[in-house]
């Protein structure tokens, strides 16, 4: 992970964030999606992404882009559960919300571990 990639992966994130708002805003969508994968494992991908994206596409040391990340995808996820509450055809779920902010939580903490053992051995 280079960092002249840093700032493309961080607004990837924020792009892909944008997409997730308006493809789970499409009526219908969702359903069609709940036949490939149930909404733990859609969210616990699409929330780990991010975190991923969040993470190395951040600054600061390895704990610091790890918060900030974690931080980052839980507002992420209330914004679109909040969203999520306004379409008759969609709910908000306090136990998605959980599901995104765990996902971040251990793809950051992994990214963590990966990036400060990678500082110590260079």
């Amino acid at each position: 992970m280079t960092s002249s990639h840093a700032r493309l992966r961080y607004w990837g994130g924020m792009a892909a964030y944008a997409l997730i708002l308006i493809l789970g805003s499409i009526p219908g969508a969702r359903a069609d999606m709940g036949e490939v994968a149930s909404g733990i494992v859609l969210h616990s991908c699409a929330y780990a992404t991010l975190a991923f994206l969040l993470f190395t596409g951040g600054s600061g040391n390895p704990a610091q882009r790890a918060l900030k990340a974690v931080l980052t995808v839980a507002v992420m996820g209330a914004f679109d559960e909040f969203v999520q509450s306004f379409f008759p055809y969609r709910h908000g779920s306090i136990q998605d919300w959980c599901v995104d902010c765990s996902a971040a939580i251990v793809c950051a903490t992994f990214m963590w571990a990966l990036w400060s053992h990678r500082k110590v051995a260079a």
